[in-house]
């Protein structure tokens, strides 16, 4: 096989802890596969400016990497952005609505991600409110959610973990094909607009770049990665995954997040 793109979920996947990874031996790669003209891609819940942060240290020394930020809501290259999908008005009126009148919702934390800031209530404290500031770029908290004057491109609600899964699938009944759920870890679920995943997120860089589905190799963990892994052959889900993720993908990376499992992997590919 020749793969010329790998793209990579971030935490759980290719992060260790703590929003770190292995700098120098990532950069190691990225050589190897600047010869060999491939790319990487950073696909992941988080912001496309957040993930500019994360791997600033690299790109500082000249090092490219393109981007599917908040699910798939978002494509850019290291240059420039090529594609955003926004929640309507309506759509985003719907969400909010639809929590205010749920009563598991009562505890609750409710994010949106817009193209100038993060939006969080200002009554969200606690850990939860610590999250939010350290995974999320500028962080504004407000009175109210509806009245923020920004294009929204994800709403996220945090539950205990073990509830994901089952809130993913109420809502998807609730909003069919209109909107997009999907779980992003930490007990986040992310609501997107309809058909926006980092599958789709990535094909826009297949585009882009004239690369085929055969030629994509992919990592993820979570429910948020399941398109990306599925759709590719080269799909790999990672060891320390949920359940429900080791039996829906066959491939297995050939560590865990904190034994650098990504890495390993793409060395092993890449015969260094």
């Amino acid at each position: 096989m020749t793969i010329k793109m790998i793209a990579s979920d971030m935490d759980g996947t290719f992060l260790t802890a703590n929003d770190t990874y292995s700098q120098g031996r990532f950069e190691r790669i990225l050589d190897n596969l600047k010869a060999r003209d491939m790319r990487f891609i950073a696909a992941s819940g988080r912001q496309v400016k957040n993930l500019q942060e994360l791997f600033d240290p690299t790109i500082s020394k000249g090092y490219e990497i393109d981007y599917v930020g908040s699910n798939g809501a978002m494509v850019a290259t290291s240059q420039e952005q090529l594609y955003s999908v926004h929640l309507s008005p309506e759509q985003l009126h719907k969400v909010i609505d639809w929590n205010a009148k749920n009563p598991e919702s009562a505890e609750n934390i409710i994010i949106m991600t817009g193209d100038k800031a993060t939006y969080v209530s200002n009554h969200a404290t606690g850990p939860v409110a610590k999250m939010v500031f350290q995974f999320y770029p500028n962080v504004k908290q407000v009175e109210k959610l509806m009245a923020v004057d920004d294009h929204i491109l994800e709403v996220t609600f945090v539950w205990p973990n073990n509830e994901v899964q089952q809130h993913v699938s109420e809502l998807r009944d609730i909003f069919g094909d209109e909107l997009h759920a999907t779980g992003s870890g930490f007990g986040s679920v992310d609501v997107l607009g309809s058909g926006v995943n980092k599958a789709a997120g990535l094909q826009v860089l297949q585009d882009y770049y004239d690369v085929l589905d055969r030629e994509v190799m992919t990592f993820g963990d979570n429910g948020n990665d399941l398109e990306m892994l599925q759709k590719y052959e080269h799909g790999y889900v990672m060891p320390n995954a949920d359940s429900f993720m080791l039996e829906a993908i066959q491939k297995k990376a050939l560590n865990t997040n904190i034994n650098d499992g990504v890495l390993q992997t793409i060395e092993n590919y890449l015969g260094i």
